[in-house]
């Protein structure tokens, strides 16, 4: 297949287009980022379309705060848009596969492709923003919300659109309460590279040894540190937890709106600055548990990144967790703005550590891999209208039910 992807940065593109192009087909992608950057992701040179001035623009405006990047939000992703529309033109494409946010142009340019698919990376624009709207109301701090004219044309995105990608199925249910026509829906888990984050035996010895010898719980968060991915539960778990006994580190950054929080958490959270993925797996082969107490989120690359290095995952329902996690079994789903219950499974845990040391081996033993040759694979049966192999696991039953339960609001 000739297929075009379309995305404002990287985000997981280039990884699918480096798995679509290995299983042999011809795969270009459209990109903010420049050719040089791009082809370190292991890209073909000719297949990568750059609009480089584009992605200095956005790193530019993101300097000067999170209110100036909304403000410049509209401008930016009509700019990118109207730009691959152009591009896109007479590229004789199967498959034209657009990210959220700046795929209305493409739509409307009525490109001369079979079908036109959109990713979007979270829940529907507005289960995001009443989340967030929420959650800005419970912690008094104005929270960055998308702005009406990015739902306004988001919504339009949704319309326009032959088939819409959802990443977890709390992200498709989204959809689905919001009146988008289940037809127009597919689940689309991601992947990760499962060389890179598996651990090795020495790791998984090391980490059990700390527990069994009542060394300070390691609990590990990665990502962008702000009041969506839950830093406001983070924090009173953390002050409510002995500073002998548990041991957070944070791998990432912290956002502009959290800074103040941040800085004032116990001398028991360590901040480690944000980390290539390629130096990521040290980092998780550190940890005992991990923690991602997310609001909201499409998928949360970083669970399946945990889940492959054998850690147990303390999260919510509102992200990917329950596709992956087998409650009390390989982690543990808790719901959102609950830190009493966040504090109460770790101090479970302190308390039963040969049963969390039972636990990581039995997510050791037990992983099954999903790498991104299955993401690419079934990305192809979703484009040729073949049902998309479920995961392993927990996903299994829950993949299966929600099919027939798509097919029947499809009939």
């Amino acid at each position: 297949m000739r297929i075009a992807i379309v995305v404002h940065g990287r985000f997981h593109a280039f990884d699918l287009a480096r798995a679509l192009t290995k299983r042999g087909n011809d795969v270009h992608v459209f990109t903010n980022y420049p050719k040089w950057a791009a082809v370190k992701f292991g890209l073909r040179p000719e297949a990568i379309h750059s609009m480089w001035p584009h992605g200095v623009v956005s790193r530019a405006v993101g300097k000067f705060g999170d209110q100036a990047s909304a403000a410049a939000t509209p401008a930016l992703h009509s700019w990118f848009s109207k730009w691959a529309a152009r591009k896109l033109r007479g590229g004789g494409w199967d498959v034209i596969h657009s990210f959220s946010g700046v795929a209305e142009n493409i739509f409307l340019s009525r490109l001369d492709a079979r079908r036109h698919f959109m990713v979007r990376g979270s829940s529907h624009i507005r289960c995001q923003d009443r989340i967030l709207a929420e959650e800005s109301e419970r912690i008094g701090v104005a929270l960055e919300r998308p702005p009406a004219w990015v739902i306004e044309r988001e919504e339009r995105e949704y319309q326009l659109c032959d088939e819409i990608l959802l990443l977890s199925s709390f992200a498709l249910d989204s959809f689905v309460d919001h009146g988008v026509p289940s037809q127009k829906l597919a689940l689309f888990p991601l992947g990760v590279d499962t060389r890179a984050f598996r651990p090795g035996p020495e790791v998984l010895a090391a980490r059990i040894r700390r527990l069994l010898d009542g060394e300070p719980l390691r609990i590990t968060f990665t990502g962008t540190l702000n009041y969506r991915k839950g830093l406001y539960d983070f924090e009173k778990v953390v002050r409510a937890l002995d500073p002998a006994k548990f041991q957070f580190e944070i791998i990432g950054s912290v956002a502009q709106e959290g800074r103040r929080t941040a800085s004032n958490l116990p001398a028991n959270v360590t901040f480690v600055p944000r980390q290539p993925q390629a130096e990521l797996p040290k980092w998780y082969a550190r940890g005992d548990l991990f923690f991602f107490p997310t609001l909201e989120d499409g998928f949360a690359v970083v669970l399946a990144q945990a889940y492959a290095n054998a850690l147990p995952i303390l999260t919510t329902p509102n992200c990917a967790g329950p596709d992956m996690i087998r409650d009390g079994e390989t982690g543990w789903i808790i719901p959102i703005r609950r830190f009493d219950r966040y504090i109460e499974q770790l101090l479970w845990c302190d308390a039963n550590r040969d049963k969390v040391a039972a636990m990581i081996e039995r997510l050791y033993n037990s992983y099954s891999a999903r790498d991104w040759n299955d993401v690419a694979a079934d990305f192809e049966r979703i484009v040729n209208g073949v049902e998309a192999r479920p995961l392993d696991g927990a996903a299994r039953d829950e993949f299966a039910r929600r099919s027939k339960l798509l097919a029947g609001r499809r009939g």
